[in-house]
């Protein structure tokens, strides 16, 4: 699911995102992340793969007291995330590191009440012609073992991840979850219209779990006649909405 935007940038209702030099732009995965991902526990969250910092953005809107560590492999984009940062009224509370997820430490101690990421997901596609463009893009480069393996490294014992992913992938994100010992917690499956396919999911695991909750969200009715819950869910981010 895309916006399909491709100026450099796009406008939001609190903050602009600019997106010239980032091989993945602004599109409607990121957007339903980071207005689904749950925040009301979250002191400290980890946005993995910020791309243009987007959703690190959406939660420092969201929940005020969080601080929000974003984590970029490309240079560009991390540059450029940096800038779109510092250009809100959160630029004191995230900071943009550009490094390898695989690598990253935030110092001694500190672990995360919410790790959020939109990962690549094209593994079974040809190869995007740009290198950044396959980094954003393509599973070969960042898989979910170690989005997984990093993600229970850094959690606080009751925090969460939270991660979008074709519907298609979900066994396999069950499979990978639960050799990292952490278990599905919160699913909601994303259609893009009325009596359409599911093609997304937004996912939460954490290292504990008690009943499953699970439900759907349908984001058109008809072609740019929007759901009123998606509409309530973006509504606080969109202009028109």
């Amino acid at each position: 699911m895309d916006t399909g935007m491709r100026n450099s940038f796009f406008q939001f209702k609190q903050f602009r995102v600019y997106q010239d030099r980032c091989a993945m732009k602004v599109g409607t995965d990121g957007v339903l992340l980071g207005a689904w991902c749950n925040v009301s526990s979250a002191r400290r969250v980890l946005d993995v793969g910020t791309g243009t910092g987007l959703i690190a953005l959406m939660v420092a809107q969201r929940s005020s007291r969080s601080l929000v560590d974003a984590v970029e492999i490309d240079e560009d984009a991390a540059r450029q995330a940096s800038e779109n940062v510092a250009l809100s009224e959160w630029k004191d509370r995230i900071t943009v590191f550009h490094e390898d997820f695989t690598r990253f430490c935030p110092g001694e101690g500190i672990f995360y009440d919410l790790i959020v990421s939109n990962p690549p997901f094209f593994e079974n596609s040809l190869l995007p012609p740009a290198p950044s463009r396959q980094i954003a893009r393509h599973a070969g480069v960042f898989d979910l073992e170690r989005l997984f393996v990093g993600a229970s490294r850094l959690l606080a014992s009751n925090g969460v991840l939270s991660v979008i992913y074709p519907a298609s992938g979900l066994l396999r994100m069950k499979e990978v979850a639960k050799s990292c010992s952490l278990l599905l917690s919160r699913l909601t499956y994303v259609r893009g219209r009325s009596g359409g396919e599911v093609k997304r999911v937004l996912t939460e695991w954490s290292h504990f779990s008690n009943k499953l909750e699970e439900n759907e969200l349908c984001i058109e009715t008809s072609r740019h006649i929007y759901t009123e819950e998606y509409i309530s869910l973006t509504r606080q981010f969109y202009l028109r909405m």
